[in-house]
């Protein structure tokens, strides 16, 4: 195993020496060359597209997803460089909005919700324009320790913090307890068994109820965040929307409510620019037990154990 990570990690290097839109076309081609000879994704791509967008042509659908593939492989060689970049050379291809108007001024801590759009990754880059902000994730730790220290050792770089969702729980609620803290959830994927069923696209699915539960269990502001590619490594991240989680007579709003908002914001995102999401992943799967006992008023609801992506 020593040899695959040490070719990975020479193969970093070099993604990390070359200029940004060098690297962004050697992704684009990387993409390209994956349409072709990864049938399987390939195929979750086109049955993903065709059940949230069928109101497309076949032909539109299918163009969509050949750009993704070559979006899916910029992305990915491009979030290996920018993790690297200073902020001054980072401000020549990012433009950031709403991120500093959004974050509370009496010093509490924020959530962001935010998905697979475009280089998700330069989040981790956003506190170069909020001075004085902590900014954090959480993260599941890949099986093998060096692979995984790998990743981590590319994204701490950023200055963010990494949260192991299975075991530093504690050190997360300490992190946010202490204030001035934004913490970011990807939450736009199947969020599992104990996901909330509710519709994305138009369809039923397991949607991740981290953002609202820790929004509560904090008391804190909640955002919405999408990255969109503006141009060839070029990208615009932007805080779309403040999500209320409260009732105009002060009470608690439902977490199924609260991400069901959530949910719109992304759908709004995907159909502005649908070659910008993530549509390799399995986003629709089957109903679990548990889920349509909740559906049918069988169990509690709104207790998902999940913490984010």
């Amino acid at each position: 195993m020593f040899l695959p990570i040490a070719l990975l990690r020479a193969l970093v290097a070099l993604i990390q020496w070359l200029p940004l839109r060098t690297g962004a076309r050697l992704g684009r081609f990387g993409g390209a060359l994956a349409w072709w000879v990864d049938r399987r994704h390939r195929r979750v791509a086109l049955t993903n597209l065709a059940q949230a967008l069928p109101e497309l042509s076949k032909e539109q659908r299918l163009a969509i997803a050949r750009e993704n593939f070559r979006r899916i492989g910029e992305n990915y060689v491009c979030a290996l460089k920018t993790a690297c970049m200073s902020p001054a050379d980072l401000a020549k291809h990012v433009e950031w909005v709403n991120i500093v108007e959004s974050l509370p001024t009496d010093g509490r801590s924020i959530i962001g919700a935010v998905g697979h759009f475009g280089n998700f990754e330069l989040f981790a880059s956003a506190s170069a324009v909020a001075p004085g902000w902590r900014w954090a994730t959480t993260y599941r730790a890949l099986p093998d320790p060096r692979l995984n220290g790998l990743l981590q050792s590319v994204r701490n770089r950023s200055g963010i913090r990494f949260f192991e969702r299975r075991s530093e729980a504690r050190r997360l609620r300490e992190f946010l307890r202490e204030g001035r803290a934004m913490l970011g959830l990807l939450s736009d994927q199947h969020a599992g068994d104990r996901g909330l069923w509710l519709p994305f696209l138009g369809h039923d699915c397991s949607c991740s109820a981290a953002p609202a539960l820790f929004a509560a269990r904090y008391r804190a502001p909640l955002c919405v965040g999408i990255c969109f590619r503006t141009a060839l490594a070029r990208w615009r991240v932007e805080v779309v929307a403040m999500i209320s989680t409260t009732e105009p007579d002060g009470t608690r709003r439902s977490a199924e409510a609260i991400t069901s908002d959530i949910n719109r914001h992304f759908e709004a995102a995907i159909r502005r620019d649908p070659a910008n999401w993530f549509w390799v992943h399995r986003r629709w799967k089957p109903i679990s037990r548990w889920q349509a006992q909740v559906a049918a008023g069988e169990a509690p609801s709104g207790e998902s154990g999940e913490e984010g992506a």
